[in-house]
């Protein structure tokens, strides 16, 4: 099995904007980390841009009445729930989420949703979307969680090896030296 993870937001104003400019001039550096991290498997493109489109992409319902038609998302697969963390939470994207509030608007649903996939299937984002939108009104399960309650590829709770995230959050940070120094230049 392996972790997939969708994640949705709002800007506060267009992907071109001056208000989301932060965050677009981080966004080709998250991808690179991401791809470069320990535990990374694969993830989605978008229809026309990048690798290829796990299938037409859907947003939430949280969408509706934003004035937006497309909103930051992103849909990916992982080895563990520790690899996962250790590149959520350390090095380049790290630094967007410290600067998150400055480009999205404050949510009234869940950051991200987790569920295991068996290794030879890759997720869709209508998938994604609806464990995301069934985390937000059911709360965790095996069928969708988060990290503040995570379940194993066996439906039972987890507790996350912190020491394990630790040492790859390290190996991370140190492949992504450059990097960093490139983001902690950039416009918030």
């Amino acid at each position: 099995m392996r972790l997939a993870i969708y994640n949705f937001g709002l800007f506060r104003g267009a992907y071109e904007s001056d208000q989301v400019e932060g965050f677009r001039l981080r966004e080709p550096f998250n991808f690179a980390a991401a791809e470069a991290a320990t535990g990374f498997v694969a993830r989605s493109g978008y229809e026309g841009e990048g690798p290829s489109c796990w299938g037409p992409q859907v947003f939430p319902r949280f969408i509706k009445d934003s004035g937006f038609e497309t909103a930051p998302s992103s849909l990916s697969l992982w080895e563990s729930l520790e690899a996962l963390m250790a590149f959520t939470y350390s090095g380049v994207h790290a630094d967007a989420l410290k600067h998150a509030r400055n480009w999205q608007v404050e949510k009234a649903w869940p950051a991200l949703v987790l569920w295991w996939v068996p290794m030879d299937r890759l997720p869709s984002w209508a998938e994604g979307v609806e464990r995301f939108e069934y985390l937000h009104d059911r709360g965790p399960s095996p069928y969708a969680f988060h990290f503040k309650r995570p379940y194993d590829c066996e439906g039972r709770e987890a507790a996350l090896n912190r020491e394990r995230v630790r040492e790859m959050s390290a190996r991370n940070i140190e492949g992504q030296r450059d990097m960093l120094a490139a983001v902690g230049s950039l416009k918030v």
